[in-house]
């Protein structure tokens, strides 16, 4: 059993896939608490799929892949919000044109653009490829990222909660809602190198959608899908090593686990306490599930 733990973490290149794993399956799984709540979990696959063009761009011109990614992260954050605000289209008929399109653009780039970087590395990460740079690098966005969220917490779960209320009071929810989509395009690049572009959109979903359904109160849920995000990043790159298996794959694999078990086995909010508790007649919805608490756990 020791072996098996301590083994894979002889090499530089484990402990540097497993540090970067773990720093952004839980940036992702904060961030995510507030996507779940708000709805917005199709927001986190626009920026994701939209940053491949910035990404080729930035290779073209010898500027930084994070550069490229987050303006474009942007853009595609800007066009959504121009599209759904000035047509009679809904939000996510514009974000799935905004998203396609920019996807598009960027596999014309990729076909058209001698390049060292495989399109398999972007599209699903290279994690085991990280060096002591790229871990610097992830480390540096997922922590400034990190203390955005946690100080302006309050005011966050607020929008989430009741957007009226916070607007009632005084707050601006415009410029707190930029500012979370700017940190979901800040985080999108974070992870972008660990999980790749697709695989980032599961880690901004799943932990979120984990532990809202164990969860009552906003601060325990933090603690939830963030742990739980730890513990699938933790578990994935092991897996990988000792199964020769994708490690962002088994990354989020091992968290999808975990939203099965929390979907099946929650106490309150699990199909089979539900079905307990129904005593053979139809399920509840899950609309009628009692509230998500925003107090502290405290």
């Amino acid at each position: 059993m020791i072996e098996i733990l301590t083994q894979p973490l002889e090499f530089t290149f484990m402990q540097h896939a497993l540090a970067a794993a773990v720093i952004s399956s839980v940036v992702c799984a904060m961030l995510s608490c507030w996507l779940v709540l708000m709805g917005w979990s199709l927001m986190g696959e626009a920026v994701a799929h939209s940053i491949l063009p910035g990404i080729v761009l930035a290779q073209i011109f010898g500027l930084p892949m994070a550069l490229g990614a987050f303006v474009f992260g942007m853009l595609a954050v800007l066009l959504i919000g121009g599209i759904s605000g000035d047509s009679t289209l809904k939000h996510d008929t514009s974000i799935g044109v905004v998203f396609t399109s920019l996807f598009a653009l960027g596999l014309v780039l990729i076909s058209r653009t001698p390049s060292e970087t495989h399109l398999t590395h972007i599209l699903f990460g290279n994690v085991l490829g990280i060096s002591q740079a790229d871990l610097l690098q992830t480390a540096g966005l997922g922590l400034a990222t990190v203390a955005v969220l946690l100080a302006l917490r309050r005011s966050l779960v607020l929008l989430a909660f009741d957007k009226i209320h916070a607007h009632t009071i005084g707050m601006s929810t415009s410029v707190l809602s930029i500012l979370l989509l700017t940190l979901l395009a800040l985080t999108t690049v974070t992870s972008l190198q660990t999980l790749g572009i697709l695989l980032v959109v599961a880690m901004l979903v799943v932990p979120g959608a984990t532990a809202l359904l164990l969860c009552r109160r906003f601060g325990w849920m933090l603690v939830v899908a963030t742990g739980s995000a730890a513990a699938s990043a933790v578990l994935g790159v092991y897996a990988s090593y000792w199964f020769d298996t994708s490690t962002g794959g088994s990354i989020v694999l091992a968290q999808s686990a975990q939203f099965a078990l929390a979907y099946l086995f929650a106490p309150t909010k699990g199909m089979i306490p539900r079905l307990r508790q129904g005593r053979g007649r139809r399920a509840a919805p899950l609309s009628t599930f009692p509230p998500l608490d925003a107090k502290d756990p405290a």
